[in-house]
């Protein structure tokens, strides 16, 4: 007779297969590392082929594990599709999700995911745009949250700060056009805080500069980048396949820390808003950040 899966080693397996790592899955589930690998253990019995390839403090999935990742998300969520079928409390309704794009393609996918499968029968609305618009629309109440870049002295008591990375000078890694004199820079427009951290930085250490792509969208900003026409600077998570950062060895001066802030409409309050909340607050605290290349 064949062995039936359990679903809360499937969960902790899924944890394990996003992060990578058993100790930020034991954070995720609740659960210390012994009890996690002990259910991995067990898993590993029941499907009868190793899942995991120990690789220094990070767990690969094994060419089995990467086949029962399909098979535990179908069987994860047809389990809570059901529940939530028959669960007349279950959240329902639109809550409407703020961002800039730099932080959109990083962030929002983790986000999206574990809201979604705690809460299939809401709605998200996902309106990407820079931090000063999103703090607008959250005042004009167009927002319920909204993932912003939190500047203190500029914007106090703006939100609460979930997530710090240092901020990174980026050029491509295919070109050298960080050895230019005067620098071209492609940065946000004047009102951007990045921008004004990067002017001021290398007027400080008198490097000749010059803006030569001024934009709102990171896309334009970082197709820029990838071209070799001018160096950026990007949030370590924003860091992108084909960027190379460059370091203080290579001339370029220590930028301050971005700080990614929670902010939220205080007006309109529900269970909701509050369940989007804490899926933001939980997934950027376990996100890992993604390999980026020295110069």
């Amino acid at each position: 007779m064949a062995a039936n899966l359990d679903l809360d080693q499937l969960r902790t397996f899924l944890a394990i297969a996003d992060t990578g790592s058993f100790t930020r899955a034991a954070e995720i589930v609740h659960k210390t590392q012994s009890a996690v690998s002990m259910q991995m253990r067990r898993l590993e019995e029941r499907v009868g082929k190793p899942i995991f390839l120990r690789d220094g403090r990070q767990s690969r999935l094994t060419e089995e594990g990467e086949r029962l990742v399909h098979f535990a998300n179908r069987m994860v969520k047809l389990n809570d599709e059901t529940l939530s079928a028959f669960d007349d409390t279950e959240l329902a309704g639109r809550v409407r999700l703020g961002t800039p794009d730099d932080y959109a393609d990083r962030f929002l996918p983790e986000i999206l995911a574990r809201f979604s499968r705690s809460n299939p029968r809401s709605e998200v609305t996902v309106v990407c745009a820079p931090t000063p618009l999103l703090i607008d629309a959250l005042r004009t109440r167009e927002l319920d949250v909204a993932i912003v870049t939190h500047i203190p002295d500029r914007r106090p008591g703006m939100g609460e700060v979930v997530r710090r990375e240092p901020l990174l000078w980026v050029s491509s890694a295919r070109h050298a056009v960080h050895e230019e004199d005067p620098l071209p820079l492609a940065l946000g427009r004047p009102t951007c805080d990045w921008r004004a951290a990067a002017v001021a930085a290398l007027e400080e250490v008198r490097r000749p500069h010059k803006v030569l792509f001024a934009s709102w969208n990171s896309t334009g900003v970082g197709a820029a980048v990838l071209a070799g026409l001018a160096v950026s600077v990007l949030p370590e998570s924003a860091v992108r396949p084909g960027m190379r950062v460059l370091s203080e060895s290579d001339g370029f001066p220590r930028l301050p820390m971005c700080e990614i802030a929670l902010a939220r409409s205080w007006l309109d309050r529900s269970p909701l808003i509050d369940a989007l909340a804490g899926h933001i607050v939980s997934s950027l605290d376990n996100l890992a950040v993604p390999d980026v290349a020295m110069a």
